[in-house]
């Protein structure tokens, strides 16, 4: 039932050629572990109370009893499912047993709501739905009728009947294993935009084991990585960059945190050993703050990554010395494309730099407007293919004319340069510019600049529309001191060298910023709140 775009022959055949395909499924990522180290900690997760451990074998256990579930409900490989789930060891529980099956789920991040799990089920018009009622859309069946209503041959599951189905000590029959095609589909990833409703991502078997086989072999993991996940599990950054999977893949522990805050991250650092994680920019500024009082949590932690969304070079500077770690800026998108800096890369390189493409054969272009490539160091649009970037979205043909060029090529959208060691750097995003009477404003430049100002703790610049100019900036600003004034805003900037026209129309202080599911700031909830 699949309507994605695969790769093309020649290319398949190029990536098996180099034993960077290698026609395994999804789950062999657990059930190699579980044969292998059967009594090694898998997931310790802290996000419930008291916090529960699981082993490789008691994980792939609770899968094959769940997989066996799902296929007594009449679910059949090819299926699709929608999953909504707060972070727990039960998300990858569930992952693990519906690939297990073949059935396709789409992983939607718990901060969506009725708006894009709507366009979810009008795509998929899938045959299991997993929802929670920690989610204020199921609090009531309101919602959850008008599904079974719309969708009559959808089966509905909470997560606290499936916990409650692992937890009874019943006898079961193993589901049988589908007979996974690596190069199929496996499951649906979200397009990463801020606006709109996200797009599904076809992911097939052979192209995301590369990419977190690969993730493994840049940042060195192995068995003796205990990485917390502080960041939305079905976010592919925290999934497979290399994220759980790639714990899994390693034969490490991943420990499960209820949220990213320094309240809860630094404790479980400091009890369970944590060697490795991953934030955003505004969880790591919360981070940077709280390190001044309580930095001797953090002793076993050597590594965290930053990505999502571009770290300022002011704060990346402020991270090694005052964290006492190794910063690993990422780049990816769920698309496909992952770049890291390498552990190794000199200073100026992790600081200034979003990392290099993790595969020699990632194919980049960065390219002007008319498709023409740019040299080293111009600002250009990042394009890509190659052997684990996707080919196309499910069933948006419109989009997929739009996003790729006639060799394949993925426009992200991203606006880049490229240093001459091949790192890229991201300027900004080609639709984050702001028209004011014809005078562009690249709003992560301005940004840049007032996150320099010691008394900024974050800020977002958006258009607002206006009769004369078409659109002026608004600077929304998160302080540290309640002295701080638009006045002296603009008088910082014009110090800076700003030019006039790139000052900001308005200012505003705000105590915190929207985010979206993923940790970006949420530029369209601060557009509609301007109004």
């Amino acid at each position: 039932m699949s309507t994605h775009t695969a790769f093309p022959a020649e290319f398949a055949a190029k990536y098996k050629a180099a034993g960077y395909w290698q026609d395994k499924p999804l789950t062999d990522i657990l059930f190699d572990q579980a044969a292998a180290n059967p009594e090694q900690i898998a997931i310790i997760d802290a996000s419930q109370v008291p916090a529960q451990q699981f082993s490789y074998l008691q994980l792939a256990e609770q899968v094959d009893k769940l997989a066996a579930f799902f296929s007594q409900q009449g679910l059949q490989a090819q299926d699709t499912a929608i999953v909504q789930l707060p972070n727990g060891q039960l998300f990858y529980t569930i992952y693990f047993a519906l690939l297990k099956i073949g059935v396709l789920p789409v992983n939607a991040l718990f901060n969506h709501n009725k708006k894009e799990l709507d366009n979810y089920l009008e795509q998929l018009k899938p045959k299991l739905v997993i929802y929670s009622n920690a989610h204020k859309l199921f609090q009531t069946t309101e919602y959850l009728d008008q599904v079974k209503q719309n969708y009559q041959d959808t089966i509905c599951f909470n997560d606290q009947e499936l916990q409650q189905y692992l937890t009874q000590d019943s006898e079961f029959s193993l589901a049988k294993k589908a007979v996974l095609n690596p190069d199929a589909v496996a499951f649906y990833q979200l397009s990463g935009g801020s606006t709109g409703t996200p797009k599904l991502i076809p992911r097939t078997h052979n192209d995301y084991f590369y990419s977190v086989r690969q993730s493994i072999e840049v940042c060195q993991w192995s068995s003796a990585t205990r990485y917390l996940l502080t960041l939305p599990a079905a976010h592919n950054f925290s999934l497979s960059s290399p994220g759980a999977l790639g714990v899994f893949m390693a034969g490490g522990t991943l420990v499960i945190a209820s949220d990213p805050s320094p309240t809860s991250c630094f404790p479980l650092i400091e009890k369970y050993q944590v060697n490795w994680t991953a934030l955003v920019p505004p969880a790591l500024l919360l981070w940077l703050d709280a390190a001044k009082r309580q930095r001797n949590k953090l002793a076993n932690l050597q590594y965290i990554q930053v990505g999502g969304a571009k770290l300022n070079p002011n704060v990346a500077e402020r991270v090694e010395p005052e964290l006492g770690i190794t910063l690993q800026q990422v780049f990816g998108m769920a698309e496909g494309l992952v770049n890291y800096t390498r552990l190794d890369d000199d200073e100026w390189t992790r600081l200034n730099t979003q990392g290099k493409p993790m595969s020699d054969l990632d194919e980049v272009k960065i390219v002007d407007v008319n498709g023409a490539e740019v040299g080293t160091g111009e600002v250009g649009l990042l394009t890509t293919r190659g052997p684990y970037t996707f080919r196309g979205y499910y069933n948006a043909p419109s989009a997929n004319q739009q996003a790729f060029d006639q060799d394949g090529f993925y426009c992200s959208g991203d606006l880049v340069k490229q240093t001459a060691s091949g790192h890229l750097i991201v300027v900004g995003r080609e639709k984050e510019q702001i028209n004011r009477g014809g005078e562009k404003i690249d709003a992560q430049e301005i940004e840049n600049e007032l996150l320099s100002h010691p008394d900024v703790q974050n800020v977002a610049l958006i258009s607002i529309d206006d009769a004369l100019l078409g659109e002026k900036s608004c600077a929304i600003i998160v302080s540290r001191s309640d002295l701080l004034t638009p006045v002296a805003i603009r008088k910082y900037l014009r110090v800076q060298g700003v030019a006039d026209y790139k000052i900001p129309d308005q200012i505003k202080f705000v105590d915190e910023l929207p985010l979206t599911a993923v940790g970006k700031i949420d530029k369209r909830t601060l557009r509609l709140r301007c109004l």
